[in-house]
């Protein structure tokens, strides 16, 4: 079930970062007390009442720009909207109600999402002051008082965002879709690859690099099963990203990621491997999705019998921080491979969820551990007692050890290999986390 997502929107300065990092308990976004501090967009996990979610802090207003403060602000708060399951709009009691908030009020009321009202830096325990109640002619209903700086009020801030997510049966039925997001850089051919599967022109293609500037969601149903395709706006590099509508399109390409379950990595074959081809692979691999690496404009390349065995053994080079990742070289224009696209897709969609009984993990541990002894420093061996799975996408292991220390990056590499061999975990990073005993 994907994860729902709230968004902390409101304008500069009234403590959205500062309420974020109290929610997800920890100091991921930078708080100043300049306005515009925060820019791109900062996403955080957050868990209440059993229920996990996503949180998204929203930049204030980009100092350097010559818009007008509201229009930021409306193109802030618009992509808020877009993309989240419930909005939270920070208000500041210390300055009361200004123009700005009414402003954003009566955007997020027709948009029929649902708004929670925060009312920040109340931070006497006790009555809210007077003032709290001007916040009312907002029309968005009951105001939560809240201390960020403090924690006050912080939960009943959760608990009212908690009442509007859906309930955990409603995604049953989309669990059998296989959300895919299709990202690379500018003019590698994601549209294309969308128009062909779709058999429609559903995006616009052109030459132009940048011509998608957002999301795009197209469902489609096939011989393999049924796929959400995402096809995003090219994400190029940050210091390119100045004008501001292609500063949202990198933010919604990395928001399609978060949404996906599998990302189809694309690369221009005329062009070859990049950096950035390798930074967009690493937010992909960073985000735990399932990935496919697709070299696309294969029909134009000139090729002996060598051509793709050279190309793939430079790519296995260049990708080598995700070696678990399958390779298929195809042309969106000409529909070529793409049937063994799909297949992939499927494979990456299943490792990335697949769950492994204790006992079967197990088994693997001990087969490892007698092929390979582990490591020793000073006389002391690394002992492993077992190993269980936490959690799925990606495959999360929990091993509990004498020490930490000794459980050396390459031998939980040589884990990580025999895991995967055992258990066909193609397409999908693996985590594992080390608790020595007596750890929580």
């Amino acid at each position: 079930m994907a994860k729902p997502v709230v968004a902390i929107v409101g304008r500069p300065n009234v403590g959205k970062s500062t309420l974020f990092n109290k929610l997800i308990g920890e100091r991921l976004s930078i708080v100043d007390d300049t306005p515009g501090v925060t820019r791109d967009r900062i996403y955080g996990e957050c868990e209440w009442r059993n229920r996990k979610f996503s949180i998204v802090d929203t930049g204030g207003i980009e100092p350097a720009s010559g818009d007008v403060i509201l229009s930021q602000m409306r193109m802030q708060a618009q992509l808020a909207i877009d993309a989240a399951d419930v909005i939270v709009l920070v208000a500041d009691i210390r300055t009361g109600v200004v123009a700005t908030d009414s402003d954003i009020a009566a955007m997020l009321l027709k948009s029929g999402r649902p708004v929670v009202l925060c009312v920040n830096k109340c931070d006497m325990i006790g009555e809210p002051p007077a003032e709290f109640y001007e916040f009312y002619n907002l029309g968005l209903g009951d105001p939560v008082a809240v201390s960020s700086v403090h924690g006050h009020g912080t939960g009943d801030l959760l608990d009212r965002i908690v009442e509007y997510f859906p309930a955990d049966e409603e995604d049953e039925i989309d669990s059998e879709i296989i959300k895919v997001a299709i990202i690379g850089k500018p003019n590698v051919g994601k549209s294309s690859l969308v128009n062909k599967i779709s058999g429609e022109e559903r995006c616009i293609v052109s030459d132009i690099a940048g011509t998608t500037r957002d999301a795009i969601d197209t469902t489609i149903e096939n011989q393999h099963g049924r796929f959400t395709l995402i096809d995003t706006a090219g994400l190029r590099k940050k210091s390119k990203v100045d004008d501001s509508i292609e500063k949202y399109s990198v933010i919604r390409a990395q928001m399609a990621i978060e949404r996906a379950d599998v990302c189809v990595i694309m690369i221009d074959a005329s062009v070859g491997f990049t950096d950035q081809d390798s930074k967009v692979a690493g937010l992909a691999h960073e985000a735990g999705k399932g990935c496919v690496i697709v070299v696309n404009k294969w029909d134009i390349i000139e090729k002996d019998d060598r051509t793709m065995i050279e190309y793939r053994r430079k790519l296995e080079d260049d990708f080598s921080f995700m070696s678990y990742a399958p390779m298929v070289f195809i042309s969106a224009k000409t529909g070529q491979r793409l049937d063994r696209l799909f297949d992939l897709i499927k494979h990456a969609a299943n490792s990335n969820s697949m769950r492994i009984a204790t006992g079967m993990l197990n088994d693997v541990l001990a087969q490892a551990v007698a092929r390979v002894q582990p490591p020793t420093d000073k006389g002391r061996r690394l002992k492993i007692f077992y190993m269980t799975q936490a959690t799925v996408k990606p495959p999360t292991f929990v091993c509990f050890v004498n020490s930490a220390q000794l459980f050396h990056f390459s031998y939980q590499r040589y884990l990580e290999n025999r895991i995967r061999e055992t258990f066909g975990l193609e397409g999908t990073p693996i985590r594992f986390i080390v608790r020595e005993r007596g750890d929580k």
